[in-house]
């Protein structure tokens, strides 16, 4: 059975609504699993078909628990996920590229392949306050994420990626 594996790590709730949307709308299409990045391992990796990954940029870096997951999956996933699926969601305060960038050349050292462009979720946090405050994401922002979800597990399941 086809399955979508989405690995998050948040710090302030934006990032884990996004994935916990867009698993929402993967399990009414399939075989969807929702991971923190901290307890993802290889083995989940090598056994989905694809893959969401969803963390926030800080300090115009992918999260260090994000970025531990793969650091710590690289060499034992290397060579063997090549071809499979991906798409990402970024939390961001401003603006989420670097994030992206960074998460892009690690899913281009597995050899994976990116179907949908990078979702960036702009917070706007500027202050001290804001940016450790706890987030909570509009409706129609969690809409797009369960659409994402739903589309990235329908590819998966259909074969088509």
């Amino acid at each position: 059975m086809k399955q979508l594996l989405i690995i998050w790590h948040s710090r302030t709730g934006a990032a884990e609504a996004m994935a916990r949307a867009a698993y929402e709308g993967a399990r009414g299409e399939g075989e969807a699993r929702l991971l923190r990045a901290g307890e993802a391992q290889a083995e989940d990796v090598l056994a989905a078909s694809g893959y969401l990954f969803a963390a926030p940029e800080n300090l115009a870096s992918l999260s260090g628990e994000m970025k531990e997951f793969f650091d710590r999956c690289y060499y034992p996933v290397l060579g063997r996920a090549e071809g499979r699926p991906y798409a990402q969601m970024i939390a961001a305060g401003s603006d989420g590229a670097n994030a992206a960038r960074q998460l892009a050349r690690i899913a281009t050292g597995w050899r994976l392949r990116e179907v949908q462009p990078p979702m960036i979720v702009n917070t706007d946090a500027q202050t001290t306050e804001t940016i450790l405050a706890r987030k909570s994401l509009a409706l129609p922002t969690l809409a797009k994420c369960r659409e994402l979800g739903a589309g990235m597990m329908a590819g998966v399941t259909s074969g088509i990626w």
